[in-house]
């Protein structure tokens, strides 16, 4: 899965020169996202002072403020574009470069069930999600990397926390606590899903198995055999529509009550009149994106639920080529 791609000469091109390319385009996103954070602040202050002070400030002026953020904003949109452009050649290419790998040994693998998918379909969803979750993974370091530094100077102006009293660089810690707790929580959850998952890709490749062999063969794919194997798929399904209904009801309200919690943290200081309205956007927006990262997992367990499935059928056609 790997070294057909990192180790192999052929694609060091597009898989050590395109990672590069990528982590300086994600990195780069990330200066713009700190950029637009800043100008919130300047912004909402600004407007806090208008609205004390009314006709302090022109229409044209305004409009310059507004073209300040139209700027950020263009250039973070055509990286982003750019990016994803580049992001589907790339995992074309780590797709081709494991096809390859998997076709020179289709002798050894055309037995094991299921063997055309793993070829055709795993690849394509292996390579597709790992550069999603790698892009968002990295995404989420650089993030770290920029606003928590940022975050911690900021929490300097919030001196009290509810029912604790003060906390020196409290937001920090609390992102921090409130995201591994969120974690933990949700991967007790959400703990079965990667099994249900896996069993899930095993009755529909027999299924579809079943399905391509009656094309050629009058004996295969009789309706009692199809019966059967569909009723399997039925079963797996209800028992995983079930487990993620319960996982996602824990998933949903805690990002839900998320929202929130950077303000319950600020109510004191913000009643107390020390903050203005332009740190408030700051100290809000750079939580959210402290918060936002240390919840990685949190946010991709699905995806990653769907890649660990994949994983553990791609090993096992390897473990068959090895012999």
């Amino acid at each position: 899965m790997f070294k057909s791609f990192f180790g192999n000469r052929k694609w060091w091109a597009w898989s050590l020169g395109g990672s590069l390319i990528i982590l300086l385009a994600t990195w780069y996103r990330v200066e713009l996202d700190v950029q637009i954070n800043q100008w919130f602040g300047e912004f909402y202050d600004t407007i806090q002072q208008v609205l004390k002070k009314p006709n302090s400030m022109t229409f044209p002026d305004f409009m310059k403020l507004l073209l300040k953020f139209a700027q950020i904003a263009g250039i973070s949109m055509i990286v982003a574009v750019l990016g994803d452009f580049f992001g589907r050649h790339y995992i074309f290419r780590w797709r081709e470069a494991m096809t390859e790998y998997y076709q020179s040994h289709w002798e050894k693998v055309r037995h094991i069930e299921g063997s055309s998918q793993r070829i055709q379909e795993d690849t394509m969803r292996f390579a597709k999600i790992m550069e999603t979750l790698g892009v968002s993974f990295l995404q989420a370091i650089l993030t770290l990397i920029a606003f928590l530094p940022l975050l911690w100077e900021l929490s300097k102006q919030v001196t009290q926390m509810p029912w604790i009293g003060h906390v020196d660089h409290a937001l920090v810690y609390l992102a921090l606590l409130f995201s591994l707790a969120g974690t933990v929580i949700l991967a007790v959850v959400g703990i079965k899903l990667p099994g249900l998952e896996f069993n899930n890709q095993k009755v529909e490749a027999a299924y579809r198995k079943e399905l391509v062999l009656g094309e050629d063969r009058i004996d295969r794919a009789q309706p009692p055999v199809l019966k059967d194997l569909f009723e399997d798929i039925r079963k797996n399904n209800y028992r995983l529509y079930w487990h993620y209904m319960y996982f996602d009801l824990a998933r949903w309200s805690y990002l839900q009550f998320a929202v929130i919690v950077p303000y319950i943290a600020l109510a004191p200081s913000l009643l107390m009149g020390l903050l203005t309205l332009g740190t408030l956007q700051q100290i809000v927006r750079a939580f959210n994106k402290v918060q936002d990262s240390f919840q990685f997992l949190v946010q991709s367990w699905t995806t990653i639920v769907e890649l660990l499935s994949i994983y553990k059928r791609l090993k096992g056609f390897e473990q068959q080529i090895r012999g």
